[in-house]
């Protein structure tokens, strides 16, 4: 059993991983305050409530973007694990070209992402992970990472609508039944989600026409892409847990 984790701006998502099985997975507020201890215990407990042994883990699988909280999450796993966790970045094995200006500037989630995307559903992909920034990820056919696109992500978008306008509510972030909205809450739902369902199409044809290939297959992943999914065909994959599954492959590559 393997014990994965991404650490993210917004959520850290954990998942436990018998060979290629997902058996269990978590998601709990990222936040640089809590000790070791505090992580530690918390996370000893998520085993303990699916009753899944510790004895039996054989490694710990991080990616962050997070630099901050990554001493107490590693003093965390040596001290209730019991196990030094392998860090996505310098170092290791991903059988990924990066074709990027800067690479030591790709976030480890993304490459997270890219690895999977190939290993999973081929080349060449786009792969559109909905978290706290929106990000477009594309690898060409011969499995080089070329490009990535950030723009901000929906739940941004909605903060930034909230705290500039004084009168508008906090909705809740989900497609309405008809774009033609008949009320404030509705209005701002359709303005948000269509919206942002037009922003993701238009992206990612562009990148069809420059890469002239209008079939390149379009992966969608992070907490938010179900709420896009729902409106839109662009997408010909739709997978909640790609990160995870990227960190999983990591550890086959490496162990």
């Amino acid at each position: 059993m393997i014990l994965v984790i991404d650490v993210g701006n917004t959520n850290i998502v954990l998942g436990a991983y018998e060979e290629s099985q997902l058996i269990a997975y978590w998601r709990m507020t990222t936040t640089s305050n809590r000790t070791a201890d505090e992580m530690g215990m918390f996370m000893y407990g998520l085993f303990s409530q699916q009753k899944l042994e510790v004895e039996k883990l054989e490694q710990v699988m991080i990616c962050s973007v997070v630099p901050d909280i990554m001493y107490s999450l590693k003093h965390a796993i040596r001290k209730y694990f019991n196990k030094d966790p392998l860090i996505v970045g310098p170092g290791i094995k991903t059988g990924m070209n990066i074709r990027i200006e800067n690479p030591k500037e790709l976030g480890a989630d993304r490459l997270v992402n890219a690895v999977a995307g190939m290993e999973l559903y081929g080349v060449p992909n786009i792969v559109i992970d909905f978290g706290t920034a929106t990000t477009y990820d594309i690898v060409d056919a011969s499995g080089a990472f070329i490009s990535g696109i950030t723009s901000p992500g929906i739940r941004i978008c909605a903060d930034a609508l909230w705290q500039r306008a004084a009168q508008l509510p906090k909705v809740e972030i989900k497609k309405p039944k008809s774009i033609m909205a008949k009320n404030t809450i509705e209005s701002l739902q359709a303005g948000l989600v269509y919206g942002y369902i037009g922003q993701v199409e238009y992206i990612v044809r562009k990148i069809q026409e420059e890469m002239n290939l209008p079939h390149i297959k379009v992966i969608a992943t992070g907490g938010l892409a179900k709420i896009i999914d729902e409106g839109t065909d662009i997408f010909d994959e739709y997978n909640p847990f790609l990160t995870l599954e990227g960190l999983r492959i990591l550890y086959e590559k490496n162990k």
